[in-house]
């Protein structure tokens, strides 16, 4: 029998459910950005990596403000939101070869949103021939590193 070590999956299995408070909240105004994953800073939004990643280096841009609708949102929120989903896909084509990407926000619980109430949105990379039978069959993703080694090979492109 195989088996895929997923460790960092632990803290989120053995916790009672969600945290209390809002997990980007919580990562934009912590004071530790490597252990919140945390890998740039706009003046209005800020970019995370995913800590439940669709493939390495799946990254999300926030709002700063815990705002949940487009609408809600003003243009220049918006726009820097976009501003550093250009700057993370730059660094993941740069640092991972990236051939692809998947871009897009989820507006909404039933439109998919896990966190439904701050809004954000994903850039997922993709390579011909990246994902096989495993997630399809098994419900499992094969990654092939920690979140600590794609957040230092990320912030290096990033900077700030």
């Amino acid at each position: 029998m195989e088996r895929l070590w997923a460790p960092w999956r632990m803290a989120w299995i053995g916790g009672s459910g969600p945290p209390a408070a809002c997990v980007f909240c919580r990562a934009h105004d912590g004071r530790d950005d490597r252990a919140a994953l945390l890998l740039a800073r706009g003046p209005h939004a800020f970019l995370i990596l995913n800590a439940y990643p669709y493939a390495p280096g799946h990254v999300m841009a926030v709002l700063n403000r815990h705002v949940g609708t487009l609408t809600a949102a003003p243009p220049e929120e918006l726009a820097d939101a976009m501003r550093l989903v250009q700057r993370a896909v730059t660094a993941l084509r740069d640092e991972y070869g990236a051939e692809g990407f998947n871009i897009g926000l989820n507006e909404g619980r039933v439109a998919g949103a896990g966190i439904a109430d701050h809004l954000h949105v994903h850039v997922v990379p993709r390579w011909s021939g990246d994902h096989n039978f495993v997630t399809v069959l098994g419900e499992t993703r094969v990654l092939p590193e920690t979140l600590d080694d794609t957040w230092g090979r990320l912030k290096g492109r990033l900077g700030d």
